[in-house]
């Protein structure tokens, strides 16, 4: 049988090192990325059987990087190695078409089977936090008119670089677009949102775990 192939992105370089250490001698690592675009690029390079990724990384967090790569690489399985246990980001991790997730404080064999099952087409939840998740799932109040306020992706791009520190002049140039349009997605954030400061905005980045 074939070896899966896997690409792994964290922003931590010792760790991305001994991660593909320890899960070398059952998958072919095609590669490793320090931040969000550069996963995004080496997918649609080398397009890996699984993808490892976390949620906090640089540039473009894993939950945006994980809408981009379902569509460019869809036959990639993705797995998030996270710290976050939130239900809300566990969620939010699966609606970006997450496959698998598996908490950092979790051993390497189960990050080893996370990836088998999901390279076999099934779907995998650390315990740690299936039974939370399931809680939430069977108590929450069914969603039906009204639609949740969520950023656009290009909006929490901005936002993202905003809440790294970026000026709006260097947000615009590592997007590629004018400052007047990067003024304009914060501006429309802020409507979206119901929020007036900047400080606002990027304690809402911090919630949202995109940064």
């Amino acid at each position: 049988m074939k070896r899966p192939r896997v690409l792994l992105a964290d922003d931590h370089v010792m760790l991305l090192e001994a991660l593909a250490h320890v899960i070398a001698a059952e998958f072919d690592i095609v590669g490793t990325a320090h931040d969000g675009w550069t996963l995004v690029e080496m997918a649609e390079q080398h397009h890996p059987d699984v993808i490892v990724l976390d949620i906090s990384m640089p540039n473009l967090n894993g939950i945006d990087a994980a809408r981009i790569l379902k569509k460019k690489v869809s036959s990639a399985k993705l797995v998030f190695l996270t710290i976050h246990g939130d239900v809300p980001v566990v969620e939010e991790a699966f609606r970006a078409g997450a496959s698998g997730y598996v908490l950092k404080i979790c051993g390497a064999g189960e990050l080893v089977n996370a990836i088998q099952c999901v390279a076999r087409g099934a779907t995998y939840i650390t315990p740690h936090i299936a039974g939370d998740l399931i809680s939430t799932l069977m108590t929450a109040e069914p969603q039906h008119a009204e639609k949740r306020n969520v950023p656009t992706l290009r909006q929490r791009e901005v936002l993202q670089l905003l809440a790294e520190g970026n000026t709006m002049k260097e947000v615009a140039v590592r997007l590629n677009i004018s400052t007047r349009t990067a003024e304009s997605h914060k501006y429309e954030m802020m409507r979206l949102l119901g929020v007036q400061t900047t400080a606002e905005l990027i304690r809402y980045a911090v919630q949202v775990k995109l940064v």
